[in-house]
């Protein structure tokens, strides 16, 4: 364990000799990069130096494992005329299936609903049977 001497206390620092000096190592590298780049904010020398020593983090991608809508997703066919006159009274619409659903005792609820030009997809809160 590393052990600082300050003016005859002894000050255990709790790391060990590698991880004191890698640490030593990465302060003089932050401090180089605040110099060759002073109008960078902490944030950013932050991230240079994560750059530099190989450190930095992967993008978070979703995976999806089906093309297409989601099974969340009901989708709905119909002419433009209809569609139009459906989402006129929307939340009507919402309100009526969603006290249809509950008198079935099912799970399942619409949280919204869109229009495409091929027809309406309702998206609900859990996988609809």
């Amino acid at each position: 364990m590393v052990e600082n001497k300050v003016q005859g206390n002894i000050n255990n620092s709790g790391k060990s000799y590698a991880q004191a000096t890698k640490t030593s190592n990465n302060t003089s590298e932050v401090l180089k990069i605040k110099e060759t780049f002073p109008f960078l904010n902490a944030q950013k020398v932050d991230q240079v130096n994560n750059i530099v020593n190989g450190q930095t983090k992967p993008k978070l991608h979703i995976k999806m494992t089906t093309k297409g809508p989601s099974r969340k997703q009901v989708i709905i066919s119909m002419s433009s005329d209809n569609i139009n006159s459906f989402m006129k009274s929307l939340s009507l619409h919402v309100a009526n299936i969603n006290r249809l659903l509950c008198n079935t005792k099912s799970d399942v609820l619409a949280n919204y609903i869109h229009s495409d030009p091929t027809g309406i997809t309702i998206v609900t809160n859990k996988v609809s049977q």
